[in-house]
């Protein structure tokens, strides 16, 4: 029987095809930007590398410390898409604004900006996931919005590439060719989230009542006893700290390893690029697997993968072997990102989304923040980059003995 998409649950998926281009943006092109403003300052390799983690981690924090508050608030009936456009806008101003930055702290400053605002939107859109379709088919409609995701920004990314890669040939400056590719994935981006704006109903909410905001730190205080007394949740929460750290971090900061080891800017961006071409077929192929074996043996597998790619970064020198990583990390990124979506949306109360996905929010992007931080503060203390490195991969093994300690916990039924 050929799975068909209803018009919900398109427009969802149409928003992971917006946003999308806006993170191929920020691992490949944004990196290699900054590269060229701090070694136009004086810069070293070292010091380069360190100040874009320490910036991915200071946006991670500030989405981690944010999320669960205005998370609880969308829960409020009509709050959720308010909430979710207002990141939006922040994420795509912020974008825009990054090709008018000439100086190297200016731009890490709106980088963050506009990397709150990104991160901010997707934990609303990730807890509209219950409003916009069935529990039996939430695992293949995550692993489509990543997989569209990947292939959907790689038309984005491929016109930005051209003013950046030919900006001699058509007489542009580099800042100039930079603008350009920031406001096409800008403007990508906003276009493709106009569906899901205009079609969204909120279905699952918890009622309004006078004090939202006192209401919302309340029901916040309430909802971490309660995932607390919630093994299985709970449980998850803290494998999904670990093992999605050592995702992120190889997100954020895969191409500034790359430049920092002097590897060639284009070949890495389009090494990247063979990234989101493989994730898309492989993030569909995860999405059917859960039809037919248990979705915490797929995460199992994906976060062992990941633990390779992290030990196989370690000894990375050469310029194939970048090829190598990317290809590799394109296979398993959509899968452990879809499913631990989809899992998670199971486990939870669908009228609470909100507030516990904003909680995982804290668990994702608090351990991004831990990520980038060790590989920076280790990068630099031993001047030593693929030190930094190697410590990623020490997280992805709690991750996995935490992940099977919940896999274990019987599933609690709701009504």
């Amino acid at each position: 029987m050929k799975f068909k998409l209803t018009k919900q649950e398109k427009n969802w998926v149409l928003y992971d095809v917006g946003n999308s281009a806006f993170t191929l943006l920020v691992s490949t092109i944004m990196p290699i930007y900054f590269n060229h403003l701090a070694g136009t300052a004086g810069l070293s390799d070292v010091d380069y590398l360190a100040y874009w983690g320490y910036a991915a981690s200071i946006a991670t924090l500030l989405v981690a410390l944010l999320g669960p508050v205005f998370g609880t608030l969308a829960d409020y009936k009509g709050f959720k898409k308010p909430i979710f456009l207002a990141f939006l806008a922040v994420g795509a101003v912020g974008c825009v604004s990054l090709g008018l930055a000439k100086q190297w702290l200016l731009f890490l400053a709106l980088f963050v900006i506009a990397k709150v605002g990104y991160s901010g939107s997707l934990i609303f859109y990730d807890s509209m996931l219950p409003d916009v379709t069935e529990p039996e088919r939430m695992d293949n409609i995550s692993s489509l919005g990543y997989a569209w995701g990947y292939i959907g920004s790689c038309l984005p990314f491929v016109a930005c590439l051209v003013p950046v890669l030919f900006a001699d040939g058509l007489g542009l400056s580099m800042p100039t060719a930079m603008l350009i590719a920031f406001g096409i994935t800008a403007v990508w981006w906003v276009t493709m989230s106009l569906p899901l704006v205009k079609s969204y109903q909120q279905k699952h909410y918890v009622e309004r009542r006078p004090g939202a905001v006192g209401a919302a730190f309340s029901r916040l205080w309430t909802t971490l006893k309660n995932a607390r007394q919630e093994k299985k949740a709970f449980l998850f929460l803290l494998a999904f700290f670990f093992y999605i750290d050592g995702v992120y971090t190889i997100i954020d900061m895969a191409t500034a390893y790359g430049s920092a080891l002097g590897l060639d800017s284009t070949g890495l961006l389009l090494a990247l690029l063979v990234t989101q071409i493989v994730a898309f077929p492989f993030a569909i192929l995860f999405g059917r697997l859960a039809k037919k074996h248990p979705t915490e043996k797929l995460i199992s597998v994906c976060i062992l993968a990941y633990f390779g790619i992290a030990v196989f970064a370690i000894f990375l020198q050469h310029q194939w072997q970048f090829w190598m990583l990317a290809v590799m990390v394109g296979m398993f990124q959509g899968g452990i990102q879809a499913l631990s979506r989809s899992y998670f949306t199971r486990i939870i109360p669908a009228e609470q989304s909100g507030e516990y996905f904003g909680l995982l929010d804290i668990c994702g992007k608090g351990a991004a923040f831990l990520g980038t931080t060790i590989v920076s503060t280790v990068t630099q203390l031993t001047n030593n980059m693929s030190l930094g490195v190697a410590m990623i991969s020490i997280l992805f093994v709690i991750g996995f003995l935490l992940f099977r300690m919940a896999a274990k916990i019987p599933q609690t039924v709701r009504e």
